[in-house]
């Protein structure tokens, strides 16, 4: 049975495509087969962390959307992009960075019913045990979906007012579709913040599970260009507070 887990936030900027891509790798490490996939289909930009230029080459989630290849022919193994010693199996479903893809998408929308098909099709056919989505940022149709289908949903969000806000319409949502796990993941936080204290501040002010505090580093911003911060810099605080939260799926 595949453990879904979608990755999500109120508003852009929050740090989701790092924090998905980087879980999915530690997944993998783990000795789980993972797969993540790209729905933030707008504003794609995953497969930039798996190394991948503008032309990821093969085929895309849109080319699945499209009816032009199979799901698991959008699939790409990048499980040697996180290692020579990895126990499990990683692949990355990325949206397409073209920009008459993207345009397509904004003009013509796509079947959300056929993307749950897919998510669906890619547990069975690749034999999956976590499968990983990279959301779009707000709340919209295919959010949605992925929140409803999610065995874990991991509300991603900053340490300011805003996101404060933002969180809590999004966990309301979560609520009343009765999502299994809810976590929550506070990421940028400044070293002037205490960890404990906000932890503390977060879980009475939502009644949910605060599941990792990530500090705010500027190694992680400079290596989200293009490296899995977890996977080169394991002992860094930022990557055992990640940690954290993959211990807490299924929990």
């Amino acid at each position: 049975m595949t453990h879904v887990v979608s990755i999500h936030s109120f508003r852009g900027g929050t740090g989701k495509s790092n924090t998905s891509a980087n879980l999915a790798a530690q997944l993998a490490r783990a000795g789980n087969t993972v797969a993540v996939v790209d729905t933030d289909i707008q504003s794609p930009g995953i497969h930039v962390l798996f190394g991948y230029g503008e032309d990821v080459g093969g085929s895309s989630l849109n080319d699945y959307l499209h009816g032009t290849c199979s799901i698991t022919e959008a699939a790409h193994d990048v499980t040697d992009r996180i290692g020579p010693e990895v126990a499990g199996r990683l692949w990355l479903v990325p949206s397409s960075i073209k920009a008459s893809e993207i345009a397509r998408i904004l003009r013509e929308g796509y079947d959300v019913g056929l993307l749950n098909d897919g998510f669906r099709e890619l547990g069975t056919g690749l034999g999956l045990d976590y499968l990983i989505i990279d959301t779009h940022p707000g709340l919209n149709e295919e959010t949605l979906l992925s929140i409803t289908i999610s065995d874990t949903l991991v509300l991603l969000m900053r340490p300011d007012n805003q996101d404060f806000q933002g969180t809590a319409v999004t966990v309301d949502v979560a609520r009343r579709l009765e999502v299994p796990q809810l976590l929550l993941v506070v990421n940028k936080v400044p070293s002037s913040v205490d960890p404990a204290a906000l932890r503390a501040d977060l879980t009475r002010l939502y009644e949910a599970d605060v599941a990792g505090v990530l500090p705010l580093s500027e190694a992680v911003v400079e290596s989200a260009s293009g490296a899995l911060f977890s996977i080169t810099q394991p002992d860094d605080p930022w990557s055992r507070a990640l940690g954290e939260v993959v211990g807490r799926f299924g929990s």
